[in-house]
């Protein structure tokens, strides 16, 4: 289960770095993404996740995890790591480039689920 990781420390390997065009639909990436090695998702990929807090390009990230996007119409939810404190507030901000396209929610902690 994805809350497993809440307040975890990770590992990111970046396939999508700030700055980066999607394959797909052209858009430009405004912060570093990637996934988990090791890691099976509920799409059969390794779990996605946003890295928050960085203004240059990684290849490779460690930090906690601080949240969890939850898609309601989608198979594909997604961590949200950093080693900085967000608000949910600014959290949608910052993710919302892509998350706008599907129906939501964050999780930053067990007690909210």
């Amino acid at each position: 289960m994805l809350e497993d990781y809440l307040g975890k420390k990770v590992v990111v390997k970046v396939d999508r770095p700030l700055g980066s065009r999607h394959p797909i639909y052209n858009y430009i990436y405004p912060l570093n993404y990637g996934y988990i090695p090791g890691t099976i998702a509920a799409d059969g990929e390794e779990i996605d996740a946003y890295i928050l807090g960085e203004s240059i390009s990684l290849d490779e990230y460690e930090g906690s995890v601080i949240g969890i996007i939850h898609r309601k119409n989608d198979v594909e939810d997604k961590l949200i790591v950093s080693n900085n404190v967000y608000s949910l507030e600014e959290i949608q901000k910052l993710v919302h480039f892509q998350e706008q396209y599907f129906d939501t929610e964050i999780i930053m902690t067990k007690d909210s689920l």
